[in-house]
């Protein structure tokens, strides 16, 4: 009897240990994970890229589309430090699916056609400042620079911020999808609007899978 029942105090305490409670939350082992050093990868293309085109060599904006929607996967990448400086939540496009739900919260669709409703892959320059009825009311015009995301003028796509986007990560619930543009919180947003707003040279942003 004594060592069955020490036999299932040792089966409590590893249950246990595995289910750490973090910030109010039980931690999944499961939960996705950014893959740093291909995301550092991608950045160095990224950077040859900024280099060759003459666009801002300080920083740039990956977004990795790969990861589940309630992972951060928006990062503002230092380029002269080679890491992240931020990492947000970001939404994409819903599709065919209900706008502001997180149906395609896995495994997302894209599309460069108008009216598809999805986010398209690609690299981005984003240009002009400018009001946006959502968020904190500031956009940034997203001109799409390959065949993939070349009708992002046309589509309306834009970079803004939405008060539906958390500032903390809520998987295994996902972000709210809208109709294509990258949304992050209202909090994010504020923090790398001034750094995009001071650029003097085009700002690189790269939504891959």
């Amino acid at each position: 009897m004594q060592v069955l029942t020490t036999f299932l105090i040792s089966i409590w305490s590893l249950t246990f240990t595995s289910c750490i409670r973090t910030d109010d939350s039980i931690h999944d082992v499961n939960k996705p994970a950014l893959e740093f050093t291909s995301t550092r990868i991608k950045a160095k293309e990224a950077l040859k890229f900024c280099t060759a085109k003459n666009y801002n060599t300080d920083f740039c904006i990956l977004i990795d589309m790969s990861l589940h929607s309630g992972i951060k996967r928006f990062l503002f990448w230092d380029f002269k430090k080679d890491t992240i400086q931020y990492s947000f939540l970001v939404g994409h496009g819903c599709c065919d699916n209900r706008w502001s739900s997180d149906q395609s919260k896995s495994d997302p669709e894209f599309s460069n056609k108008d009216g598809s409703h999805c986010s398209s892959l690609g690299k981005y320059k984003l240009g002009e400042r400018a009001y946006s009825d959502w968020g904190v009311n500031v956009k940034y015009v997203m001109h799409g620079l390959e065949s993939t995301n070349n009708n992002a003028l046309a589509r309306t796509i834009v970079f803004h911020s939405w008060d539906q986007v958390s500032d903390n990560e809520i998987y295994p619930e996902g972000t709210p999808e809208g109709w294509g543009c990258p949304t992050i919180s209202d909090n994010s947003f504020k923090l790398i609007d001034p750094l995009l707003k001071k650029s003097k040279q085009p700002v690189l942003m790269w939504i891959y899978k």
